[in-house]
C-alpha cells in the first residue's frame, strides 16, 4: 500500500491518542450534507477536525460526540460540503498582474475591440502601443482577425498588437515601429499574396521582431508578491484550495511561492512545473536533469514541483495547432492560411521530444507537454510509447495538457499507458462553436470527448488555463471550477448551443475531476482530494446541493465558506 497511506493511519492514531477521552477536535461541521468524494461516493452529515487533518466524519450525533469546550463548532444548516477544489492548469503568475494597470476589456464583437483601441488611441500619447494582451478572434462573434486597414482606421498613429499567444494581429504603425516590410523575410510574418505587403498577421516566431520596441513594465518584487497573494486570494472565493501552475516556472517563480509560503500569506497548496532544460545531446540532458537538485514530486503539501513540461505546437485558437488532416477552406478566413494543405506548426523535433520523454522517464519524471492539436497528440503518444518500451510509464502518471482532439485510437493508447488528460473545459465553452464551424461535423466529435475518455478508463484532471483578468468569469480562460463542472455535464457553450451532447459525464464524475483527480495528478490522492480521516482538512460549503440542484443552477453555485487546512482562509460572511 502506498507509504503515504500507513502515515495517515499513525497521524490519526497519535492525534485520537493525544486528545481527551472525548476526543475533543478543534473544529467540527455538522447538520449538512457532506459529499466526502471517497472511494464509496459516501454521502455524510458531518466531519470534524483535529490540527490540520480530518479525524472523523460521520452523523451529527457522531460528531459532536467529539467537541470540547473549546471546539469550534460550524452548524450548516443543511448546506453541502465539497472538498477543497483543485485546478489542475493556470497561470497565477501572469494573471496576478494582468490588470494591475487598467482593466482589459472582455470583447465579445468586433466593433467592441475596435472601440476599445479606438478610446485607447484617444487617451494615449501618439506613438504609445495599444496592447491587448490575450485576443483570440475565433471567440468574437464575427469569428475573424481585423483587418490591418480596420486597425489603422482607429488608430493611424499608434501601434496595436492583438496578442493570441501563438498567433497575433499588428497594424501599419506597429509594421513601421518594427521594421518590417514586404523584404522582411521571417516565417512568421504573412503576407498579401497580391501585392507581398504584410497583411498584419504574425506567427508567435516573429513576435520577437516587434517586442523588441515594445514598452517594458516593470514592478517591484514585492508589488509582485502582493498581487500572486490577491490573485490566490480570488481563487480560493470560488473554492480552491490546490492549483498547479502549469507555467513553466523559473527559480524566481519558485521564490515567489516559498517567499508567500514563509510569510504566511500563501492560502493555496501550489503544485509547479518547470521547462525541460535546454540540451544538445541525451547524456547532458540527463546531467540537467540531475544537476537541477531536485525531482518529481519534490517539496512538501504547500509548495511542490510535479513536473517536466515541454511544447510541441501552437493553438487552436490562431490556427497553429498541428492537426491530423489540413485545417481545412474555412482557415483560411478565419486565420488568413491559404495553404490547403497546411496542418499548423510543429516547434520541436519529433527526435528532440522522443529524447526528453525518454530521459525524463528515465530519471523518474513526471512529464507533460503543451499540445493542442490531434497531429500533436499522436506524435505525443508515440514519444510516450518509445519510452516505455525502455521502461515502464504508468506509475509515472505522465499527462497531455490540452490535447483537444482525442480520436477512439488515442484515447485506446492513452488508457493503456495510464496518460492523464490535463483538460480545459473552459476551451470548449468558448471555442467549441468556432471549432465545429472550421473543422466541420465529423472532426468536432473528437473535440473533448469526456464520455468516452472515462469509459476507456482515462484519468482526467479538470483545469482552466486561467491567464488574464481577474473576474472568475469573465477572464480570458474562465477559472470557476463549477463552470467548467456545468460545461463538463452540459457540454454547452458560451453561445449556447450544445455539441456532442453524448459526450456528457455525471455530476459526480466532473467533481472528481476537479477533487481527487487532480490530487492523483499530482501523486498527492491520499493527503488531499476527498473529505476521509487523516487527510488535509481541504474543503468548502457552498449555497446549493450541487449533487440535485437544477443542472443550469450548477455554473453559478457560490462559496461561502473556503477552508484549508482547518482554518478558513474565505467566508462570504466577511464581505457583508
Amino acid at each position: 500500500m502506498p507509504k503515504q497511506f500507513f502515515l495517515n493511519v499513525i497521524f490519526l492514531a497519535v492525534v485520537l491518542a493525544s486528545c481527551t477521552d472525548s476526543y475533543d477536535a478543534d473544529t467540527i461541521l455538522f447538520n449538512g450534507k457532506v459529499i466526502t468524494v471517497d472511494k464509496d461516493f459516501t454521502i455524510a452529515e458531518a466531519v470534524a477536525i483535529k490540527g490540520d487533518r480530518v479525524i472523523r466524519v460521520g452523523s451529527s450525533v457522531e460528531i459532536r460526540k467529539l467537541s470540547g469546550p473549546n471546539t469550534k463548532k460550524i452548524d450548516l444548516h443543511g448546506k453541502t460540503v465539497l472538498p477543497g477544489l483543485i485546478d489542475a492548469h493556470l497561470h497565477p503568475l501572469m494573471a496576478a498582474v494582468s490588470e494591475l494597470s487598467e482593466e482589459i476589456p472582455d470583447v465579445h464583437t468586433l466593433r467592441e475591440l475596435l472601440e476599445y483601441i479606438k478610446q485607447q488611441a484617444e487617451e494615449k500619447e501618439k506613438g504609445e502601443w495599444i496592447i491587448h494582451p490575450k485576443f483570440f478572434p475565433t471567440r468574437i462573434k464575427e469569428m475573424r482577425q481585423p483587418t490591418k486597414d480596420e486597425l489603422d482606421l482607429v488608430a493611424p498613429d499608434h501601434p496595436v498588437f492583438l496578442n493570441g499567444s501563438y498567433g497575433g494581429m499588428i497594424n501599419s504603425c506597429a509594421l513601421r515601429n518594427s521594421g518590417i516590410d514586404r523584404n522582411t523575410k521571417h516565417p512568421g510574418i504573412l503576407k498579401d499574396p497580391e501585392t507581398g505587403e504584410p497583411n498584419g498577421i504574425l506567427r508567435s516566431s516573429a513576435f520577437k521582431l516587434i517586442k523588441k520596441t515594445m514598452p517594458v513594465r516593470t514592478i517591484s518584487y514585492e508589488q509582485e508578491l502582493d498581487a500572486l497573494e490577491k490573485m490566490i486570494r480570488r481563487y480560493n472565493q470560488v473554492g480552491l484550495t490546490g492549483i498547479t501552475d502549469a507555467t513553466q516556472t523559473t527559480q524566481a517563480g519558485i521564490r515567489k511561492y516559498l517567499d508567500l509560503k514563509n510569510q504566511n500569506r500563501l492560502p493555496i497548496r501550489i503544485n509547479l512545473t518547470v521547462r525541460t532544460p535546454d540540451y544538445e545531446s541525451r547524456e547532458q540532458f540527463l546531467d540537467e536533469l540531475i544537476n537541477m537538485g531536485f525531482y518529481s514530486p519534490f517539496g512538501d503539501e504547500w509548495v511542490k514541483i510535479c513536473q517536466l513540461k515541454t511544447s510541441i505546437d501552437g493553438g487552436i485558437l490562431t490556427g497553429t495547432a498541428y492537426l491530423r488532416q489540413p485545417w481545412g477552406l474555412k482557415a483560411k478566413e478565419i486565420y488568413g492560411i491559404d495553404d490547403p494543405g497546411y496542418r499548423g506548426i510543429l516547434i520541436i523535433s519529433k527526435d528532440e521530444l522522443f529524447g526528453k520523454v525518454s530521459a525524463a522517464n528515465e530519471t523518474g519524471w513526471k512529464m507533460t507537454a503543451h499540445v493542442t492539436g490531434g497531429g500533436g497528440v499522436d506524435l505525443f503518444l508515440d514519444a510516450y510509447e518509445n519510452a516505455n518500451r525502455e521502461a515502464s510509464i504508468k506509475e509515472k502518471r505522465h499527462s497531455i495538457i490540452h490535447g483537444n482532439f482525442f480520436t477512439r485510437d488515442a484515447i485506446d493508447r492513452c488508457a493503456a499507458m495510464g496518460i492523464i488528460s490535463d483538460m480545459q473545459p473552459a476551451w470548449f465553452y468558448k471555442d467549441a462553436d468556432a471549432m465545429k464551424y472550421i473543422l466541420g461535423e465529423e472532426r468536432i466529435k473528437t473535440f473533448l470527448p469526456a464520455r468516452s475518455m472515462i469509459e476507456k478508463g482515462m484519468i482526467l484532471n479538470g483545469g482552466s488555463d486561467h491567464m488574464v483578468k481577474f473576474d472568475s468569469y469573465s477572464s480570458t480562460n474562465p477559472y470557476n471550477p463549477f463552470l467548467g463542472m456545468w460545461v463538463l455535464i452540459t457540454r454547452t457553450t458560451e453561445r449556447g448551443t450544445v455539441i456532442c451532447a453524448d459526450e456528457a459525464i455525471s455530476r459526480k464524475e466532473a467533481l472528481k475531476m476537479y477533487t481527487i483527480n487532480n490530487a492523483y495528478g499530482t501523486f498527492d490522492e491520499e493527503i488531499k482530494g476527498s473529505i476521509e480521516p487523516g487527510k488535509l482538512a481541504d474543503m468548502i460549503v457552498i449555497s446549493t446541493d450541487y449533487l440535485t440542484c437544477p443542472v443550469d443552477s450548477i455554473r453559478y453555485i457560490q462559496v461561502e465558506q473556503t477552508i484549508l487546512g482547518g482554518d478558513i482562509v474565505y467566508s462570504f460572511y466577511d464581505k457583508i
